[in-house]
């Protein structure tokens, strides 16, 4: 069974030594994903245009693979405050309302100041 990397070209996928998803088989696993615009490296200041961008690159990663989003089966959100998930429940509900995969949100620290939100994923097209 092939195991297949997928790059967004994040310069932390080089230097931390990790893939922005792999494909294994029928799954797909999508590594934590925070907010940046990969393609100018800039950080939008306020947590619902960051969960966009990560929407964004998980989905573009998830393309690449050739899985679809509906194929998620899997969310893991990671917020800095627990006020942020009110703000960013309706963004997931317009991507996933449908969909309804399991879910779980951890409030936490992350590894830059200006990352708000990181979400990961998990997908399977069985």
């Amino acid at each position: 069974m092939t195991r297949r990397l997928i790059s967004t070209g994040s310069p932390f996928e080089k230097t931390a030594g990790y893939s922005r998803a792999v494909v294994k088989s029928d799954w797909c696993f999508v590594s934590g994903t925070t907010g940046y615009d990969y393609a100018t490296m800039t950080m939008p200041e306020t947590v619902e245009e960051q969960a966009r961008n990560c929407l964004k690159t998980i989905d573009a990663a998830l393309k690449e693979a050739g899985f679809l989003l509906s194929d998620v089966v899997r969310n893991h959100y990671y917020v800095t405050d627990a006020s942020f998930a009110d703000r960013v429940f309706p963004i997931f509900g317009e991507v996933f309302g449908e969909i309804r995969p399991a879910a779980t949100m951890i409030v936490c620290d992350l590894i830059r100041p200006e990352m708000l939100i990181e979400i990961e994923v998990t997908a399977f097209r069985g």
